[in-house]
């Protein structure tokens, strides 16, 4: 499942990832795999900036601003069946 493309705040520093797993564990929609001891991004746009994985990290090596953005007042919208609105342009509409 992808909510919107190109929206998501998901940051990874594999700088300093350690390979645990647990974002890959945590993750709700699989959105990390560990290869060779690191941890990659699979595809950003399957994020729904819930995080869990930002707040499993041991290292803090992820970052994503959980519950705003536009892929929140998407499922927002899809759980509430208003229009959703992330007020990214400074109006009252979404992306």
């Amino acid at each position: 499942m992808q909510y919107i493309s190109g929206v998501s705040t998901l940051q990874l520093n594999q700088a300093i990832c350690i390979g645990c797993g647990m974002c890959e564990t945590v993750c709700p929609h699989g959105v990390f795999r560990i290869d060779e001891l690191k941890a990659s991004i699979l595809d950003r746009d399957r994020c729904m900036e819930c995080g869990a994985c930002a707040k499993n990290c041991p290292v803090n090596a992820i970052e994503v601003n959980a519950g705003v953005g536009c892929a929140s007042a998407i499922i927002y919208g899809w759980l509430t069946g208003k229009e959703p609105s992330c007020d990214c342009d400074g109006g009252s509409t979404c992306c």
